[in-house]
C-alpha cells in the first residue's frame, strides 16, 4: 500500500471526513466510541484510526495501542456496536481501519448520549428527537428483509456488472473477492443467499414483479392543475418508468431534460442551454425521492407531475427519523441507507446529505424562488415554481435588536444573493472571525438566514 491511503468514498482520492468516513489521526477512545454509535445509529460508515485529513498515515509503532483504545471505546457502546476491524501498515507504521453497518437498534454512550453521522460531526439528538428514530426503527428495517419468491437468478447480470464496473472505478481498485460477498455484506442479499428489498430495487430488471409501483409516474399537465376543462386537457403526456433504481433516475431524468429543455443561447463562443429549471436541482430532487421513499408503502409510485407553473416531485412515505421541514436542510437520516449505498457506489448521489443544499443554491442561481418542501404522513413533496424572484424585503427583523455588523451583512445580502463567511470579514476587518460566526448563527437562528453548504462550502442567503 502507498504512504497515503485511497479513499473509500471516491476512486482516485484520499480520503476525507463525511457522512460515511472518520479519520481519527490520534486513538482516542471517547471520540471512537463516539463515533461508533453514530455510524451505527445513520448509515454506517469506515473508521480510520491513524491517518489525518487528505489520507495521510499518522500510525502507530504498535498495534496493541490502538486494541487497548477499540476494547474501550467498546465498552462505552449501549448495546455493543459490531464493527470489522482490519490493520494495515503504511510507512512502517499501523493504520486500522473499522467497518461500522447500519443497526437495527438505536445505540447510546455509557452517558446516555444518542448521537448520529451529520456530515463530518457525530451529532447528539434531543429527547424528541431519540423517540422519533426509535419509532422509526420499531417499523423494522424493510429494505433488509427478504423478499418472498425472489432468488440470486433474479438479478440481472448487465445491470450488476454495470454496477461493479462504476464501482471499481470509485474504489480504484478490482473486487478480489466473490461477488455475492460483497452483495450479502452491503445488505443485497441475505446471509442465506436470497435478495433482500434493498437487492432487488437495485440489481433486478424488473423490480416490480416483486415490488409493485416501486417506480415513477411522470405526468405532464397543459396548464396549472389536473382538472380538465373544455379548453384545456388533463394532461399531454404521461410515462411509467420501471426497472432497477438507477436506470428509473437517468430515464426519468432524460424526459425531464426533453420538457425543460427551451433551447439555447451563444454568448461569445460558448453556447448556454437554457432550462425552465435547473437540470441538477431536478435531479436532486428526484434522487432523493428514489432513495428515501418508503417502500413499504406499495400503493402508489413515486409522482413526478409537471404544470405550466411548477414541476412537483413527491415521494410516498412522510419524512423519515427525526427530520422535519425545519431541519430539513442542516440534518440528514436515511430510510433506506442500504439502496442509499448502493446508489452512491454507483455514482448517483456525490455527497451524502447536501442533497437539499444543491437544490437550492441551483435554484438561487437560476433566478427562482426557493423549492418548497411539504409533508405529512403519507409523502414528501418538493415543488419548483418558474417564475424569478427579486430579492425579498426583511420584513421579520422588527423583533430582533442587531448589532452594527448584522446590519452591514443585510444591507449587503441586499446588493448580493449570498454571503460567505470571507466576505462578512471583508466588511468587518478588526471583528475576530469568531465574534462574526456567532453573528451570522444569530441570524439564523432567528429565522433571518438560511445556512447552506458544510466547512469551506458554508454561504449564507436570505430565508
Amino acid at each position: 500500500m502507498s504512504e497515503k491511503l485511497r479513499a473509500t468514498s471516491r476512486g482516485g482520492t484520499r480520503p476525507n471526513s463525511g457522512q460515511l468516513v472518520a479519520l481519527l489521526p490520534e486513538a482516542d477512545a471517547d471520540e471512537l466510541a463516539e463515533t461508533l454509535v453514530a455510524f451505527a445509529n445513520s448509515d454506517g460508515g469506515t473508521i480510520y484510526i491513524g491517518v489525518a485529513e487528505g489520507g495521510v498515515p499518522t500510525g502507530y509503532d504498535f498495534a496493541e495501542e490502538i486494541n487497548a483504545v477499540v476494547e474501550q471505546s467498546e465498552l462505552r457502546c449501549r448495546p455493543p456496536v459490531l464493527a470489522n476491524w482490519t490493520q494495515t501498515e503504511v510507512a512502517g507504521r499501523f493504520v486500522f481501519v473499522g467497518h461500522v453497518t447500519r443497526s437495527h437498534e438505536l445505540h447510546s454512550l455509557d452517558d446516555g448520549r444518542v448521537l448520529v453521522r451529520a456530515g463530518v460531526e457525530n451529532r447528539p439528538l434531543s429527547g424528541q428527537q431519540i423517540l422519533q428514530v426509535a419509532s422509526s426503527r420499531s417499523t423494522g428495517d424493510y429494505e433488509a428483509q427478504s423478499v418472498p419468491g425472489a432468488t440470486r437468478a433474479d438479478f440481472d447480470d448487465d445491470v450488476l456488472n454495470e454496477f461493479l464496473k462504476v464501482w471499481q472505478e470509485r474504489q480504484a481498485r478490482q473486487l478480489t473477492r466473490p461477488v455475492d460477498d460483497h452483495l450479502t455484506e452491503k445488505g443485497w442479499l441475505s446471509p442465506n443467499g436470497q435478495p433482500t428489498v434493498a437487492g432487488i430495487l437495485l440489481f433486478c430488471k424488473t423490480p416490480e414483479t416483486f415490488l409493485p409501483r416501486c417506480g415513477v409516474t411522470l405526468v405532464k399537465f397543459d396548464g396549472q392543475t389536473t382538472r380538465r376543462t373544455e379548453e384545456t386537457p388533463s394532461y399531454g403526456r404521461r410515462v411509467e418508468i420501471t426497472g432497477p433504481l438507477a436506470h428509473v433516475i437517468t430515464r426519468t431524468h432524460d424526459i425531464l431534460k426533453e420538457e425543460l429543455h427551451r433551447g439555447a443561447v451563444v454568448r461569445g463562443l460558448k453556447r448556454e442551454e437554457q432550462w425552465i429549471y435547473p437540470p441538477m436541482a431536478v435531479r436532486e430532487a428526484l434522487v432523493n425521492a428514489v432513495a428515501h421513499r418508503d417502500y413499504r408503502l406499495s400503493g402508489r409510485a413515486i409522482e413526478v407531475k409537471m404544470y405550466a407553473d411548477r414541476l412537483e416531485i413527491s415521494s410516498p412515505g412522510g419524512l423519515p427519523g427525526y427530520i422535519t421541514l425545519d431541519n430539513i436542510v442542516d440534518e440528514h437520516y436515511s430510510r433506506n441507507p442500504r439502496i442509499v449505498n448502493g446508489l452512491y457506489q454507483w455514482g448517483h448521489i456525490e455527497e451524502l446529505g447536501m442533497g437539499v443544499d444543491l437544490m437550492i443554491e441551483e435554484m438561487i442561481n437560476a433566478g427562482h424562488p426557493l423549492p418548497q418542501f411539504s409533508a405529512n404522513e403519507a409523502s414528501f413533496t418538493v415543488t419548483f415554481r418558474s417564475e424569478r424572484v427579486r430579492m425579498p424585503r426583511l420584513d421579520n427583523t422588527a423583533n430582533l435588536t442587531m448589532n452594527e455588523r448584522q446590519t452591514k451583512v443585510l444591507n449587503y445580502l441586499q446588493q448580493n444573493d449570498r454571503v460567505r463567511s470571507r466576505d462578512y470579514q471583508e466588511l468587518c476587518p478588526d471583528v475576530s472571525p469568531e465574534t462574526l460566526r456567532l453573528d451570522l448563527a444569530d441570524l439564523v437562528e432567528h429565522g433571518i438566514l438560511l445556512k447552506i453548504g458544510r466547512k469551506r462550502g458554508t454561504y449564507y442567503i436570505l430565508k
